[in-house]
């Protein structure tokens, strides 16, 4: 599976952005995609995760605010972030996995997009 991201940009504090991370490969459908990001001179971490049957995992600090969802028709997977603040200012990936490893962690997951910054200014 080779995955590309893309939707980021530069916003103000509250306004909203639509990632897309759209996938090749025929079984998409059974990968449990995730979003991570990465904040300057911050590890990476886990944002949101959706699996195959459609269960979402989100990090408490955008519970609330941001929405994973996928098109498996499309092989696309997205992240709508609404109520953006400067905190969530990092380069944002997609992965994927179907080995059943640990949602939150990015070990387990052998697919990775390229990242897409986004911006959030005060």
């Amino acid at each position: 599976v080779q995955l590309q991201a893309s939707g980021g940009g530069l916003v103000h504090t509250g306004d909203s952005l639509r990632l897309s991370c759209a996938a090749s490969g025929r079984t998409f459908s059974s990968y449990t995609m995730a979003w991570f990001r990465q904040a300057p001179g911050k590890e990476r971490e886990f944002v949101a995760a959706i699996s195959w049957s459609g269960g979402t995992t989100y990090v408490d600090s955008v519970k609330g605010r941001f929405t994973i969802s996928r098109d498996n028709a499309k092989n696309t997977v997205y992240l709508q972030m609404n109520s953006l603040k400067p905190e969530d200012t990092a380069v944002y990936y997609c992965a994927g996995q179907r080995n059943g490893g640990s949602i939150y962690g990015s070990r387990s997951y052998h697919y990775w997009g390229q990242g897409t910054l986004v911006t959030v200014s005060s």
